[in-house]
């Protein structure tokens, strides 16, 4: 027979062993449910690892990184500020990836950027960064088939990099006085970026002095574009400017020449004149081929003429900017064959052909002789 405390004493061990028995059974219970190790056929105990979300590709999810101190990682989103003078380091997974970066990098040759392929990443790197490397860095995954390869735009990732400067609050430009055409049929843009996203910015008139206020809708503003002037009118012509405010002093951009476009876009509008149209033999004669055009649209000019390849001839091509009533502006492209002595084989048709990005155009005049 027990005693009264033996007895007690022996209900409450089975009573806490029974406890104990439910929680272990429910602990591996627990660990069969969630399968962090499970018995192979083979009867090795392995652990299953289940991916993880972030590391899943798929469209609209970035594999742009930066790379940081000790090897650390850290994907970069659609905008990203950074320090001036730290050296960039940027990753995109794949083994064929294509870069894009500020064209002024590849416009002066610049040094300071290098990229590098490997077989699971490409890397480009910017030492000594500064604020007018502002501007938008992606990369993007190349796909080929045979010979043929092209971006794959749902593998393509891009983020808009601010190198903030408290000295430059406005991205510098290699030109201290820049033109902007405007078109009642498209929007123009004034081009003052900005180094530091939060920065409170204004476009000003310089004469009269005058605030042009951004609206929300006519004008607006994009820290990565500049002011967006949507279908502008030559009321908006002038020299312009844009202040800029953060924490301290008001700082002033690049001046800006706005300019109204008469001519629409479209192939080159050309005209051909001969002087004189009428010449004798050992006359000098011009053939003069002339385009009205957009101002900042380049016009190339072909030749061809009955001495070609057997008279020697001069040629000399020009252009210029002129108002033309109203105050609206045109490019007037000029391209001048000159034949001097004229001979018999010179006598016959001249023609020009103006080619711009839109098209070409071909004109022709016959000089006779008299």
């Amino acid at each position: 027979m027990l005693g009264e405390t033996q007895r007690v004493g022996l209900q409450m061990s089975r009573h806490y062993s029974g406890l104990c028995c439910f929680c272990a059974c429910q602990q591996v219970k627990r660990r069969k449910d969630v399968g962090e190790n499970r018995i192979r056929p083979g009867g090795k105990r392995v652990k299953i690892r289940h991916p993880k979300l972030k590391d899943v590709g798929g469209k609209g999810q970035s594999l742009l990184t930066q790379v940081l101190d000790k090897g650390r990682f850290v994907r970069l989103g659609q905008t990203t500020t950074l320090t001036p003078a730290k050296n960039m380091e940027l990753r995109c997974k794949g083994n064929s990836i294509g870069w894009s970066y500020p064209t002024y990098l590849d416009t002066f040759n610049d040094s300071r950027l290098s990229i590098k392929h490997s077989d699971k990443y490409s890397q480009l790197i910017l030492t000594s960064p500064s604020a007018a490397d502002t501007g938008s860095y992606s990369c993007w995954v190349i796909v080929c088939d045979g010979t043929e390869c092209e971006k794959d735009h749902d593998r393509a990732y891009d983020s808009y990099i601010y190198f903030t400067d408290k000295e430059n609050l406005f991205v510098p430009s290699a030109i201290h006085f820049e033109i902007v055409y405007l078109r009642p049929d498209r929007s123009a843009v004034v081009p003052c970026r900005v180094t530091d996203p939060q920065a409170k910015v204004s476009l000003h008139r310089e004469v009269p002095p005058e605030e042009i206020t951004a609206n929300g809708t006519q004008v607006t503003y994009d820290p990565t574009k500049g002011f967006v002037l949507q279908s502008p009118g030559p009321e908006l012509q002038g020299v312009f400017y844009c202040k800029g405010v953060t924490k301290g002093t008001p700082q002033i951009s690049t001046k800006y020449q706005l300019l109204y476009v008469e001519v629409p876009s479209g192939p080159p509008f050309v005209s051909l004149e001969a002087s004189p149209e009428s010449v004798r033999g050992g006359d000098n004669v011009n053939v003069t081929c002339t385009v009205l055009g957009e101002p900042e649209v380049d016009v190339s000019f072909t030749w061809s003429y009955p001495g070609q390849d057997h008279r020697p001839v001069h040629i000399h091509a020009s252009w210029r900017l002129v108002n033309r009533g109203m105050g609206h502006t045109t490019r007037v492209s000029q391209s001048i064959l000159t034949v001097e002595d004229m001979e018999t084989i010179d006598f016959g048709k001249y023609i020009c052909k103006a080619k711009n990005q839109h098209g070409e155009t071909i004109v022709t005049t016959t000089i006779i002789s008299k």
